[in-house]
């Protein structure tokens, strides 16, 4: 066994924490989330009333809210200052709130709170004053002593009854083992109110019941709230699935001792309790199972029309004893039209059809798995900017996939009946080439299949629907143009070299002044209302505060 290692990054726990801030601050909040929205989380009760509200003026010491800052979870540094932890200059005291983008200066005269704002951590400088701010916990997981207290003395009963039950089947090394973790844990509960793996004793610390539906992001939304679950044809079963894989998993370690039996109540929702938690919901899909139809009952939308005026991709079957050599010759041959896609069913498959391509003097490349998030970037990219003309994948490149650029899409061993030959699967890989006015489809076969039939019926039905309303508007279709963009497109400076950035600013004192003039334009923009340009600058002005230490 290998202990779990958590490392989250910060700027991300930060925008966790601020979601479900807002969530709980204003109904005006949209969340995009993973199925990770089940799993458990704190009550979202606590971390709301444990937050601490300042205002100008305050009668507050110093002394005073050092003392609430550490009850919070917040340490004190004198160093830099970072996500979760505070400092003191002379009368400002400074705080870098897990759930705020820049820390906050409290100013203080006496036992009065004069003023507050929030400053840049690099510089010092002010960004913006506010009349009064909230200072929320640093996690979820964050619990006042009395809580704690109360929480010890049934942590340790229950370890040791689980103790004399190792002992009682003769298994001292998983009693032991059980022991030293355990009284760990709790030692650091005692001493600092938090230890790692706090979430496996949630069970206790939230005050739920055995087998109660634990607290998840949903329970942050207060009232009436739509969910939007897109992609719901692998959405819905992922979140089905959660509840046994983390259960079968949790078994284990109870079993060997690594955990508590409680730390089985450290879960996330069933089905059952996830849709009872949802108040009103939006399937989103463009082949969506029996499930989601009934659970709308039947209440269904059908967008089959695009603004292009683009059909749906015609389908050829194509029946050959050697579907290689006619794919190369296909692919030469939609060279002139637009890129393409193939398909295989396994990821050596897809490894040595790129090489035999390659041979063959096609451009491509293969996608599966194994590949790197950052790296599948890179290539899809290349296939877009026309660096290679083909790309082999396996079960990427169904959803979401959006590549005007392709006009073929080609399935080896279509009729092989299995998750990847379903009928759904190969509606989704027809779609990849429906953006291209050229859009093709080859299948490649023995015999017919039960889904495959049904794929084509589907898709033709399509079609025809969309030629006639075409016909009846008189609508000409028309490809979709879609920009090609850098990991840092919407970042002008991050894509310049530092060699560009270093003719631009030669020395510190040119580059403070660009800053401040981006600052302005920051201010301003946000002043227009026009905030996305302004939080684009927003990333300009971080970026080049950086390349004072970086750079200079």
């Amino acid at each position: 066994y290998i202990a779990k290692e958590v490392s989250i990054n910060p700027e991300l726990e930060r925008l966790r924490i601020d979601a479900t801030r807002k969530v709980l601050e204003s109904r005006d909040t949209v969340v995009v989330a993973s199925v990770s929205s089940i799993y458990s989380i704190g009550s979202p009760d606590d971390f709301f009333n444990q937050r601490l509200s300042y205002s100008v003026p305050t009668v507050i010491s110093r002394d005073y809210l050092l003392r609430e800052f550490v009850s919070l979870g917040y340490v004190r540094t004198e160093d830099l200052i970072e996500s979760g932890k505070f400092r003191v200059r002379g009368n400002h005291v400074e705080i870098f709130p897990t759930s705020e983008e820049n820390p906050v200066r409290f100013t203080l005269e006496g036992e009065k709170i004069v003023a507050i704002s929030f400053f840049d951590p690099l510089t010092g400088q002010t960004s913006l004053r506010v009349a009064a701010v909230s200072i929320f916990p640093i996690n979820y997981f964050f619990y006042d002593h009395a809580r704690i207290e109360n929480a010890l003395p049934r942590i340790r009963a229950e370890l040791d009854e689980q103790v004399q039950f190792f002992l009682s089947r003769d298994k001292r090394e998983y009693a032991e083992r059980l022991k030293q973790k355990t009284l760990f844990d709790l030692e650091m509960l005692a001493q600092y109110g938090h230890c790692q793996g706090i979430e496996n004793y949630s069970y206790y610390l939230s005050g739920r019941s055995i087998g109660e539906a634990p607290f998840t992001l949903l329970d942050f939304f207060r009232g009436d709230y739509l969910a939007i679950i897109d992609e719901s044809h692998i959405t819905v079963p992922q979140l089905n699935g959660m509840y046994e894989g983390d259960r079968s998993r949790k078994q284990k370690l109870v079993e060997y001792g690594f955990r508590l039996p409680t730390a089985l109540e450290n879960r996330p929702l069933n089905f059952t309790e996830f849709q009872r938690k949802l108040d009103r919901v939006l399937y989103v899909s463009a082949t969506p199972a029996p499930f989601e139809i009934e659970d709308s009952q039947h209440h269904v939308t059908e967008l089959l029309v695009r603004p292009t005026g683009l059909i749906d991709p015609q389908i050829i079957i194509k029946k050959t004893e050697d579907p290689v050599r006619d794919l190369v010759h296909e692919l030469k041959k939609n060279g002139k039209y637009g890129r393409a896609l193939v398909t295989t069913l396994t990821k050596k498959m897809a490894e040595k059809l790129s090489e035999f391509l390659t041979l063959k003097g096609i451009r491509c490349s293969y996608l599966h798995s194994e590949i790197k998030s950052l790296d599948r970037i890179k290539i899809i990219r290349k296939l877009r900017t026309g660096e290679i003309d083909v790309l082999i994948g396996i079960n990427l490149l169904r959803e979401g996939l959006d590549l005007p650029e392709v006009s073929l899409v080609a399935i080896l061993d279509a009729d092989k009946e299995g998750f990847l030959r379903s009928e759904t699967s190969l509606i989704q890989t027809f779609g990849r080439s429906a953006r291209n006015i050229n859009g093709k489809v080859l299948a490649y076969i023995s015999d017919m299949t039960r889904s495959l039939r049904r794929a084509i019926e589907e898709s033709e039905r399509r079609r025809e629907f969309q030629k006639e309303y075409n016909r009846i508007h008189g609508i000409e279709p028309a490809s979709i143009r879609s920009v090609i963009k850098t990991f840092h497109d919407d970042d002008y400076w991050i894509r310049k070299s530092e060699e560009e950035l270093k003719a631009d600013f030669p020395d510190r004192e040119s580059l403070a002044k660009g800053i401040e003039k981006l600052t302005d334009q920051m201010k301003a923009k946000a002043a227009a209302l026009d905030f996305k340009t302004a939080a684009q600058i927003r990333d300009h002005i971080k970026y080049l505060k950086n390349l004072l230490i970086e750079m200079y």
